[in-house]
């Protein structure tokens, strides 16, 4: 008797948002409302410096301020900050489009601009898929068979070892290193962004290349969007691996043999004689 576990599956999964929820809420609240609270006071601190500005004044440069970083134009620094639209910060959008991370830090201001993300996005978005997929295929193929590796024990486990243990390594631990010595972040936040970016949550709190006060070399966000590309089919086999092994683990959970029927089965077996196999010649 097979038991289903849509149900199941169903339930948990909405008490998996919900737990994140309160853990979430429980965590960031307060240090927001500690937040919220400072940046009033140092707003009403600068308004008691400047006796010149009035509250509505300050609070018409905080939109503007707000405005120009909605338009990714950073307001530290000066006007002779590298453009945001140079080849290699678009070939970086370009790539954060079709693999659909959506940073939001940036993003087209023009009406011909946006019209022609929604088209590019809607080829793209597929396209990159199928190679993703194809990718996938290659990996798969001189690496591991993923789908057998449960039942084909001994040497295809120890292929999976070392694929994990390499794709973490050059994806995981590895690049945030680099980030870390580039960007100048803790190598807590490097690796951060570096699990943000590649599962494609892009939250855009974390931006390569985005400091006005440090100088990038001209491909660095181009590499860093290969990187990505990479590092996105390495992790969506983990990703579907691990949602296979939770599939195959309900099943196995929810599935309750008849062992009255393969008690008799065995019975049967055990009463008959075994028969000779008829060898059909090729």
């Amino acid at each position: 008797q097979q038991i289903s576990w849509t149900p199941l599956l169903v339930l948990g999964y909405l008490f998996y948002l919900l737990l994140g929820a309160m853990v979430f809420q429980l965590l960031e609240k307060q240090a927001e409302t500690h937040f919220r609270d400072q940046f009033q006071l140092e707003k009403l601190k600068f308004l008691q410096n400047y006796t010149c500005l009035d509250r509505k004044a300050l609070e018409q440069f905080v939109q503007v301020l707000m405005e120009a970083w909605e338009k990714g134009v950073n307001p530290e620094g000066n006007s002779t900050n590298p453009s945001n639209w140079d080849f290699s910060n678009s070939f970086f959008f370009a790539g954060t489009v079709v693999t659909t991370i959506g940073y939001g830090n940036l993003s087209p201001s023009t009406v011909a601009g946006q019209i022609f993300c929604v088209f590019y996005a809607l080829f793209g978005v597929p396209l990159n898929l199928a190679f993703l997929n194809q990718l996938g295929k290659g990996l798969n193929a001189h690496l591991i068979t993923l789908e057998r590796w449960v039942q084909k024990p001994g040497r295809a486990q120890v292929h999976l070892v070392i694929f994990l243990t390499a794709g973490t390594l050059l994806f995981l631990l590895f690049p945030p290193l680099v980030f870390s010595y580039v960007e100048g972040w803790s190598y807590g936040e490097g690796f951060y962004f570096t699990f943000i970016t590649l599962s494609t949550i892009g939250f855009g709190d974390y931006v390569v290349g985005t400091n006005p006060n440090k100088h990038y070399i001209p491909v660095y966000r181009s590499l860093t969007a290969i990187w990505i590309v990479f590092g996105l089919a390495w992790l969506a086999l983990v990703f579907n691996v691990g949602a296979d092994l939770m599939e195959k683990f309900l099943q196995l959970k929810w599935h309750k043999p008849d062992l009255s029927l393969s008690e008799g089965a065995m019975t049967k077996l055990e009463d008959e004689p075994e028969q000779p196999r008829n060898h059909i010649p090729s």
